[in-house]
């Protein structure tokens, strides 16, 4: 079995950062619609974070912003002119229209891809699919930049497959890893993939908030990378309802350990059953469930516990929990990670990061992340330029200071003068993670 690690790929916070409230189902989305955001305190938030991680000893990579505002998608909505002048249009006549091009959601990259590690995988190759996010307008432009950002990433068909988003149709609605947990003995060895779903694709849904992810996406995907062990579980439809718009908002998992809120199955017995099955004679899942009592749904959402990132330190035997700073201000929240931590479970301890910036728009710690696992080999293979240094963090947080504004509101997404701002930092960004000269739309004209 070859010696492999979790990395993290973290989605650089892109210049038009802001509170549009795009997301049906996001609370903390809607609750702070329309507030001014910093741009620049999210991106140096989120390369805090990076560091952070990559200071503990775990690979850290960054997937660079796309290019927004899209104006290719304005103008294949027949708004014409020049570039300000297709914002301009596009702001006054299809107002939704111009916010979903001006998003800045491709940070969240939990939702970049569903990642199978080489271990589980019929050819031996790491594989990612791009979720194709059809659920929603904003983030179902994304697909196509994502796999060019992963494919820069991972270049290597000897070691990588990135393949094609699902087809666009809700039928194969996909989030990403947002509604994926793999779970093993170690990182190298073949472990079993927990997929959740929210919804049949053939069978109505009544719900107030929509349920993002079908399970024929799931097993389409499962398929797709002849992934090994795949376990399919239904999301909780109370959780739904309650504002858990991907069971990464209630469910977190490493190694043989799954952490989870009561409400995030919707049979939860049933899904420990099958994990317990797909794992026998490869390890013994432990299983650490959060009741209701303990901490109610909706301090569970506006904490996000289980939107950490659970990881294993290099040279520590327990898992530790890398929670936002809300998990900690929450009396509830807080008290249940201490207890998880102080317990002689398989959690040891929790650490608290300052993504603030992310979590006033419904994004922890764990959706600014895709978990990728490599072997020596396949991390060998990587783009060196686009992995975490000392030098990178520090020359990326002074492009940041240089590019970024420090207050945007919804409506200053309307300001010509960001086309020239968002494209001058792009360019000089491609340069810096050595994505080429083409990397994006506007470089390609």
């Amino acid at each position: 079995m070859p010696h492999a690690l979790e990395a993290n790929a973290d989605g650089l916070i892109g210049p038009t950062h802001s509170y549009a409230g795009l997301s049906p189902g996001n609370l903390a989305s809607s609750l702070n619609k329309g507030e001014a955001s910093n741009p620049r305190a999210a991106v140096l938030q989120g390369l805090d974070k990076m560091k952070r991680l990559a200071d503990l000893g775990l690979p850290q990579f960054v997937l660079p912003p796309h290019e927004r505002p899209n104006v290719p998608f304005l103008r294949a909505l027949g708004f014409g002119g020049s570039d300000s002048q297709v914002l301009e249009a596009a702001w006054e006549q299809a107002p939704a229209f111009a916010a979903a091009a001006c998003s800045a959601s491709p940070m969240w990259a939990a939702n970049a891809a569903t990642v199978t590690p080489s271990a589980d995988a019929a050819d031996g190759r790491v594989h990612f699919t791009p979720a194709n996010l059809h659920t929603n307008l904003h983030r179902a432009l994304e697909h196509p930049q994502t796999r060019r950002a992963l494919n820069a990433l991972f270049p290597d068909p000897r070691h990588f497959a990135v393949h094609d988003a699902l087809p666009a149709v809700s039928h194969l609605a996909d989030e990403g890893a947002a509604n994926h947990v793999r779970l093993c003995a170690e990182h190298g060895a073949p472990g079993v993939n927990l997929m959740v779903w929210g919804r049949d694709a053939f069978e109505a849904w009544g719900g107030a908030f929509p349920a993002r992810q079908t399970c024929q996406a799931s097993q389409a995907i499962m398929r797709r990378h002849g992934a090994s062990h795949p376990v399919l579980a239904q999301q909780s439809r109370t959780a739904i309802a309650g504002g858990t718009f991907h069971n990464d908002v209630v469910c977190v998992g490493a190694l043989d350990t799954l952490f989870f809120h009561e409400l995030a199955f919707e049979d939860p017995e049933g899904t420990r059953t099958a994990i317990r099955a797909a794992a026998e004679g490869l390890f013994e899942p432990k299983f650490v469930e959060i009741s209701a009592a303990d901490l109610p749904l909706a301090d569970a959402i506006s904490s996000y516990l289980f939107n950490s990132m659970l990881i294993q330190v290099p040279g520590e035997d327990r898992l530790t929990l890398i929670c936002p700073t809300e998990t900690r201000d929450n009396p509830r929240s807080h008290a249940v990670a201490e207890q998880v931590a102080g317990s002689n479970g398989p959690i040891g301890r929790v650490e608290y990061v300052d993504v603030r910036q992310s979590m006033r728009n419904g994004g922890g710690p764990a959706c600014l992340r895709l978990r990728v696992v490599l072997t020596e080999a396949e991390l060998a293979a990587t783009n060196p330029a686009m992995r975490l240094t000392e030098d990178l963090h520090g020359a990326l947080s002074i492009w940041a200071l240089r590019w970024y504004r420090d207050r945007l509101t919804p409506a200053d997404l309307a300001d010509p003068a960001l086309i020239d701002e968002t494209r001058g930092a792009l360019d000089e960004l491609t340069g810096i993670l050595d994505l080429g000269t083409d990397f994006y739309p506007f470089q390609r004209l």
